[in-house]
């Protein structure tokens, strides 16, 4: 089986000292490709370097909610001239959202809306950090209309995601269904159509079951697969084949069969 890992932070400092051995094991485990969000400007050189040399790494540029305090306005500057001159190897704006744990959400929303502005005028997916906020969220991306991205590590109820699929996003599935307590978000993936989801690890952050308390990695994304397919019985050969169909449409990008560790 082959799969594609839609968010991965392989270019945390969590790796530094083992990150190709991480991505041999993921690539043995059938993970050929992975999309590395950024999080804060003093890290998008490094990422793209990384993703430079390594054919199955592919960048995306975001200021995350989680650094707001890190956050300057000259920045969203810098990240207008990185999609001018790196467009064609950044495949998407994100890691970018509101986080409602996180203090200056007015702050927030103000940088969640100016990225929006410059996936729209780049015609780039976001990938979107929605917590405690998916209403809100959704009703300011149907207000533009606009639905070309995906909501990372979608937990919330079945109305909640159907909410987004109308919008025309698509839901970053990873280690949350693979714990059976997690019943709400479980039962509404069950019953989403395939054709709006995609795998991803969120390495090294949310460890799938039995990995608990370990630093997560993407050799471990066939075990979501698994879950997913219990999940809605079916064969987890033919919804790979469909997951990596989502991830191309997602991302407009054909990624290839093959990869190099």
């Amino acid at each position: 089986m082959e799969l594609i890992d839609s968010h991965c932070h392989l270019d945390f400092q969590d790796f530094d000292t083992d990150r190709d051995e991480v991505l041999r094991h993921a690539v043995r485990a059938g993970v050929r490709h992975l999309v590395i969000p950024g999080v804060r400007a003093a890290t998008w050189a490094d990422l793209l370097d990384l993703c430079r040399h390594r054919p199955n790494l592919f960048p995306a540029l975001g200021l995350h909610p989680y650094f707001i305090e890190e956050h300057r306005p000259e920045q969203l500057g810098l990240l207008r001239q990185l999609l001018e001159t790196e467009s064609a190897q950044v495949l998407a704006v994100g890691e970018v959202g509101v986080d409602g744990r996180k203090p200056d959400l007015e702050g927030q929303w103000e940088l969640f809306r100016a990225q929006l502005d410059l996936a729209q005028e780049f015609h780039k997916p976001v990938i979107i950090h929605s917590v405690k906020t998916h209403d809100e969220v959704c009703a300011e991306l149907r207000r533009r209309q606009f639905g070309q991205g995906v909501i990372h590590a979608f937990s919330g109820s079945r109305q909640q995601a159907e909410n987004f699929v109308e919008c025309g996003l698509w839901l970053g599935i990873g280690g949350v269904i693979t714990h059976e307590r997690a019943r709400k978000t479980r039962e509404a993936i069950r019953q989403i159509p395939v054709e709006k989801l995609i795998l991803e690890s969120d390495a090294p952050d949310m460890a799938m079951a039995g990995h608990q308390g370990q630093r997560n990695s993407p050799q471990w994304l066939p075990e979501v697969l698994q879950s997913l397919a219990e999940l809605r019985g079916e064969e987890p050969k033919e919804l790979a084949v469909q997951l990596w169909r989502n991830t191309c449409e997602l991302f407009k990008y054909e990624f290839s069969v093959s990869a190099v560790a």
